[in-house]
């Protein structure tokens, strides 16, 4: 699945927090300023959701994000304040909305916590990739089943889309990614990591770690160089002349992916092969930004690295793409998915106000349904609210 509007799939999850927010009275565009705590993608989607409704859109996120993501914001209006960190410090962005509360007219609407976000990944993502599984099985590829769902973590509404595909197969796999580098699940992690928007050093609220069926770590500098090979002249002639990719699928992604979107496709590469997938096993992944927001950190990376030559892009063919290991796997056993669940507690029950039974009641995915079941309730009032609209205009 590829990037949408405005280069971040998180628009369409910035609309859904925005929309379910007024629908249900909490915002209001022509009182409220809205503040979209981001590593980069929710910012970029918040401010041009919340711009476009003449809202004042003000997005928090990590000062060492890449400097394209502070430019795409600005560009859309949105006012951006910038946190100390990089990618792995969200506890710095939460501090400073908490600042930023005590404005009255200020409205946080939180990706790591509002079940907007999931609802619009579990119900949109995951219905269009059940549709693109039968249109892929109409072409020969696969049998219309999708055998695996890989996606990296940031806010974990992503991943929500594995909730849906696991309603519609019974043995449908999730497999959740996080840097090597900052492996929090995977190890109560600390550390810092460039995979820009994922793995934030934290187990976010909306994240159903109950249905997971694995964790793996992907290394980010094999993300980084992987996004090299996939967007330069050099990576592109070791693929076309060196393996035989055709030249149209080497050109389309060079376009389509970004830093995260190749840690996916690796983590997709690593669950094949652990599990020991084949040819008629689909897997699905997501690539969650473009190379426009990267271009400043491929020239550091060629800062401090090196340029890519024809030997080197044959080399990383093999040993990023061909090579992945079958390392930083774990499996979602009971006692693994129990870890992942109590690492929620250090951040919303002692940092950010949820209580006890309110983290006890996630363990059962009865919680998670009837979130679920909210869509039609949801759709429902906005086509209400539509209706009204049209009368009164």
């Amino acid at each position: 699945m590829s990037a949408s509007p405005r280069g971040s799939h998180k628009v369409g999850a910035a609309y859904s927090v925005l929309l379910e927010k007024e629908l249900y009275g909490e915002v209001d565009p022509t009182v409220h300023k809205l503040v979209w705590p981001s590593t980069g993608n929710y910012g970029i989607g918040g401010a041009w959701v919340g711009c476009r409704m003449g809202c004042t859109s003000i997005v928090v996120l990590p000062e060492l994000m890449s400097r394209e993501r502070f430019e795409q914001i600005e560009s859309y209006g949105g006012i951006v304040i910038k946190t100390p960190g990089s990618e792995s410090n969200v506890k710095e962005i939460y501090d400073k909305t908490w600042e930023l509360r005590k404005d009255p007219d200020v409205r946080v609407l939180n990706q790591f916590e509002v079940m907007g976000n999931y609802r619009f990944h579990y119900y949109v993502t995951g219905n269009t990739i059940i549709e693109l599984a039968a249109q892929l099985a109409e072409q020969g590829i696969g049998t219309g089943k999708v055998t695996a769902y890989v996606s990296a973590m940031g806010s974990a509404g992503t991943i929500a889309a594995g909730d849906r595909l696991k309603q519609q197969w019974a043995d449908h796999l999730i497999v959740g990614l996080e840097p090597i580098q900052c492996p929090t699940l995977f190890n109560n992690g600390y550390g810092a990591h460039d995979i820009q928007g994922i793995g934030d050093k934290h187990a976010t609220w909306i994240h159903n770690v109950w249905n997971m069926d694995a964790i793996m770590c992907i290394d980010d500098i094999e993300s980084k160089k992987g996004l090299q090979l996939l967007t330069e002249e050099a990576g592109w002639r070791a693929m076309i002349d060196d393996f035989g990719v055709p030249e149209a699928d080497v050109q389309q992604m060079a376009r389509i992916f970004g830093i995260s979107g190749v840690c996916n496709l690796l983590g997709a590469i690593k669950t094949a092969k652990y599990y020991g997938l084949g040819r008629d096993d689909l897997i699905v992944t997501i690539c969650t930004d473009a190379i426009d927001r990267y271009r400043s950190v491929m020239a550091d990376l060629t800062a401090t690295y090196g340029a890519m030559d024809a030997r080197e892009a044959a080399a990383r063919v093999e040993w990023i793409i061909q090579g992945q290991k079958l390392d930083w796997i774990n499996e979602g056993t009971r006692a693994n998915r129990t870890q992942w669940h109590n690492l929620k507690y250090y951040t919303w029950v002692e940092q950010q106000g949820k209580s006890i039974e309110e983290l006890d009641a996630q363990k059962s995915q009865d919680w998670w349904r009837q979130h679920q079941e909210m869509v039609s309730k949801i759709d429902a009032k906005l086509l209400e609210y539509r209706a009204a609209q049209a009368v009164s205009g």
